[in-house]
């Protein structure tokens, strides 16, 4: 009875719409109030220490003066290798899933596994990538396992964005091209993966923020507590930001005297991300505006 009396009056609907709108918008500001508050703490104590010689300095005085160059040098290529790899990778995986696989065992059993994949914490692929990369393969301790560990944790995630993005893309389109003679390769490569391209870059870029913050799976892989080497080659060892956070905060000789560097790097690794996000996204909104316009 009183689902029919809220149909016949539609007062309810509208009051029922404007609370639920309501709620979503005060959740919002909420979230966006917490991070907010989150960055201004983190900058307010971070501006003693933030000064271009410590951006360019390497670490000196056993990580209580100097700088983090060194450390920012090693998480970008961390950062950059690791998409380069998993990037085609997972767009070559998520195209055979949705173009070729079909629905069967094989196809589904593949989806579960990286599902599973998704949800496994960080050093559990620093692990693996301690005995098989560094161990196994004979990479020791490098830029390049680190490389390899973050490729495979980035994967699961431009599998997902990109196999998603992929669904999106009308399936008359497909059907049209085939119609007008393009075979499935061109179909692929000339309609499906440029109408879904901004999808793929959002995976990308949600793969690019989880690599370059990522501490557990380099810390047995890549990263070292200090090296004065800064990338001479993809063999050694290097320094990284999220790592360099982690010794200062829990190996430090001088807590106290380190904190405002802690926040410093944690700063920089910030304003990083959020660099390189802003490139993807710039990336992203040209391919949009370029498909707009066809």
């Amino acid at each position: 009875m009183r689902e029919m009396s809220v149909e016949r009056n539609p007062n309810w609907r509208y009051a029922y719409q404007h609370i639920g709108i309501t709620l979503m918008r005060l959740t919002t500001l909420i979230s966006a109030g917490v991070i907010v508050a989150i960055l201004l703490y983190l900058l307010d104590n971070a501006l003693p220490a933030l000064s271009w010689e410590f951006v360019f300095d390497s670490p000196r005085d056993m990580m209580t003066a100097g700088g983090v160059w060194p450390c920012i040098v090693g998480t970008f290529w961390l950062a950059v290798g690791a998409t380069v790899i998993a990037l085609p990778l997972g767009v070559c995986t998520a195209v055979y899933l949705t173009e070729y696989g079909g629905s069967g065992r094989f196809v589904e059993a593949i989806r579960l596994a990286v599902s599973n994949l998704s949800g496994v914490p960080s050093v559990i692929f620093g692990l693996f990538g301690l005995t098989f990369f560094v161990t196994i393969c004979g990479f020791g301790v490098s830029l390049l396992s680190g490389v390899l560990t973050l490729a495979v944790l980035a994967l699961p995630i431009v599998i997902n964005t990109t196999e998603a993005a992929l669904n999106q893309v009308p399936q008359a389109w497909r059907e049209a091209s085939l119609a007008l003679g393009a075979n499935k390769q061109q179909t692929i490569f000339k309609i499906i993966l440029p109408a879904a391209l901004p999808g793929i870059l959002t995976g990308n870029i949600l793969a690019l923020s989880r690599v370059a913050g990522e501490t557990a799976a380099i810390m047995y892989t890549a990263a070292v507590f200090y090296t004065p080497k800064m990338g001479d080659s993809i063999l050694d060892p290097v320094m990284s930001l999220p790592y360099h956070i982690y010794v200062l905060a829990t190996s430090s000789v001088d807590v106290d005297a380190t904190r405002p560097m802690q926040y410093g790097t944690a700063c920089l690794l910030v304003l990083m991300v959020l660099g390189l996000n802003l490139v993807a996204l710039f990336i992203r909104q040209r391919a949009q505006r370029k498909i707009a316009r066809q």
